[in-house]
């Protein structure tokens, strides 16, 4: 096999396999293509809006043949870390559907030990905004599910959980771990429930619609980091970007390349 083809696959979401509730041109046939191929392949997503197990079901509705086992997310990613912590009283600044992943822990919003940040959407305003700040004022540690800066709806693009951890910093003068992409650290987590030798980490490519997030974070973690021009890309992020892909597709509707070059 040529060093220059994909060992395996780490295949973003949002944006890049679907838009809202409707798969993007291509990406259930393309999906399909690699279970037909036994491509070793995960799924990884920045959405905080559903638990793994919702996911799973909401993508088999759009017909894609995917296992909540092969899902990777920022809540799966918070709750391992929190376990390593030994942290068992958190906060959830999370949607209800989110909240699932987090059924080990105590929620609550006296003294936590953390408090969990992803994206509430409309739901933010100032008094829970304030109530996060004063427990980080208190002690807790702040956890980042992501900091997107936005994502893109139907209606348009709508700003993500990044703006408010970043609110959350500046306020209390402390920083995020942050669990999803773009950490490496998620990145791995995914690389080590495949079926891939651990030297093989270079040959894994992630495919994604965010350079910062996606095709930086993969590159960050030794991975090869594969853009595609749906979901969130904009040609002028891209050109202002430092980030370089390592190449970039019209859509995942053309992944199958990436099976026999990844030039």
């Amino acid at each position: 096999m040529s060093e220059r083809t994909a060992a395996a696959l780490l295949l973003d979401l949002d944006g890049t396999l679907y838009v809202g509730d409707a798969p993007l041109p291509g990406a259930v046939e393309a999906v399909r293509a690699l279970v037909a191929r036994d491509v070793p392949r995960r799924y990884l997503t920045n959405t905080t809006r559903f638990s793994r197990r919702a996911l799973a079901e909401r993508l088999v509705t759009m017909d894609f043949p995917i296992r909540d086992e092969e899902l990777f997310t920022p809540s799966l990613a918070a709750a391992r870390w929190l376990a390593a912590q030994g942290m068992k009283r958190v906060a959830l600044y999370l949607p209800a559907g989110a909240r699932e992943d987090f059924a080990d822990f105590e929620l609550t919003d006296t003294e936590p030990q953390a408090i969990v940040v992803g994206d509430l959407g409309a739901a933010w305003n100032f008094a829970t905004l304030n109530r996060a700040f004063r427990q980080l004022m208190n002690g807790a540690a702040l956890v980042a599910l992501q900091k997107n800066r936005y994502w893109l709806t139907p209606d348009g693009l709508i700003l993500d959980a990044g703006p408010f951890v970043a609110a959350l910093e500046y306020a209390s003068g402390r920083s995020a771990t942050v669990v999803g992409k773009p950490s490496a650290a998620f990145f791995e987590l995914a690389a080590a429930s495949l079926p891939v030798d651990p030297a093989q980490r270079s040959r894994i490519v992630v495919v994604g619609d965010d350079v910062e997030v996606d095709v930086a974070g993969a590159q960050a973690a030794g991975m090869r980091g594969v853009l595609v021009r749906t979901g969130k890309f904009r040609e002028d992020v891209l050109r202002q970007s430092a980030v370089r892909p390592d190449r970039i597709l019209a859509s995942v509707a053309d992944v199958e390349e990436l099976l026999d070059s990844t030039r």
